[in-house]
């Protein structure tokens, strides 16, 4: 009988000794056992809709009035412009002409945006535009600094 219940003692604690030891447990903070009871699934990436000619050119107006210096007849002038002219690129776009299709009815939207511009704006605003749109919109003027190199 002793030795029945001395046996019962050590399996007991042989068990509990052999679970304490590091990664045999379910404790999940210290080595046990790192799994979920249900797998988690990946959210699937959000699509981006693409920008309509209005937020494009809604983006843009304030640098442009900023940089022209438009009172706010002339930026209602050019924002109804350029939107039209965003519009009609995009469509431009969606209908995947040949390249030098596409070439030629870009310079002709081109060329009708500058006429309407000219037509709504005043000249030296105008010609602010032009420089503007030549550099691409780019209202900050980077300047390239020169980097001693370590010798």
């Amino acid at each position: 009988m002793r030795t029945r219940v001395l046996l019962t003692f050590l399996l007991l604690g042989g068990l509990f000794a052999a679970e304490a030891q590091y990664g045999y447990g379910a404790n999940p903070y210290y080595g046990g056992r790192r799994r979920n009871v249900v797998p988690q699934a990946e959210a699937p990436p959000k699509e981006v809709a693409p920008k309509t000619a209005e937020e494009l050119v809604s983006e843009e107006m304030p640098e442009i009035i900023q940089a022209v210096g438009l009172n706010d007849f002339e930026a209602a002038v050019v924002s109804s412009i350029l939107t039209k002219y965003v519009q009609k690129r995009m469509e431009l776009r969606i209908l995947e002409l040949s390249p030098e299709a596409t070439r030629e009815a870009l310079e002709r939207l081109g060329i009708e945006q500058r006429k309407e511009l000219e037509e709504g704006l005043p000249q030296d605003k105008y010609q602010a535009m032009i420089e503007l749109e030549e550099n691409r919109y780019n209202t900050k003027k980077f300047k390239k600094k020169k980097r001693k190199k370590k010798t």
